[in-house]
């Protein structure tokens, strides 16, 4: 009897701002599993865009906790990835500018870590080739065929539409068939 007469004390203000509120609670209850999802991805992202696996990985932490601090900000749960991405993009890139803008002295005294040997030269080229494409081609073709991604989820974490995206493949496997041409030639 008391919740009955408590319900009729609201005012409808009331009632609409609760309304307004459910919504984006649940969207911020889905945002850790969106999250553990998405992260592969800001991964590639931030790889592709600093080629160093440490840096990558605080990429990914550092944009996941911006994203946790700003999720009010995403109205459209389709556009969450693309916002994600954008956020891992931009950290990169700072990173990214903060490394380039290092002196030579400082990265002389800086000890070389030596990663394994084990990759052939094939090896090699590959990734100097993938190192040489802008960077839209270099992200859209590591989460095509590294990290397995589908089309879709390729066009909802880059922002892209379905056309642009097979254009930007398109346009980047043949340059990578390009530069790599000579190395193919020489295994046959």
């Amino acid at each position: 009897m008391l919740s009955s007469s408590f319900r009729s004390t609201r005012s409808p203000l009331a009632r609409r701002s609760e309304a307004k509120a459910a919504p984006r609670v649940a969207s911020n209850a889905a945002v850790p599993r969106d999250i553990r999802t998405h992260s592969r991805a800001l991964f590639a992202i931030a790889y592709s865009i600093l080629q160093n696996r440490e840096e990558a990985e605080d990429v990914v932490q550092d944009s996941l906790v911006k994203a946790w601090k700003t999720r009010w900000r995403v109205r459209d749960p389709e556009k969450f990835p693309a916002w994600l991405a954008t956020i891992a993009r931009h950290r990169a890139h700072d990173i990214f500018r903060k490394r380039r803008n290092v002196s030579l002295s400082e990265q002389i005294a800086e000890p070389i870590e030596q990663e394994p040997n084990d990759t052939t030269a094939l090896d090699q080229q590959l990734h100097s080739a993938l190192a040489a494409l802008p960077e839209l081609h270099r992200t859209a073709l590591t989460l095509r065929y590294f990290e397995e991604m589908d089309y879709r989820s390729i066009e909802n974490t880059m922002g892209l539409t379905n056309g642009a995206l097979r254009g930007i493949l398109g346009r980047a496997l043949a340059t990578m068939r390009k530069q790599l041409r000579p190395a193919l030639a020489s295994m046959d």
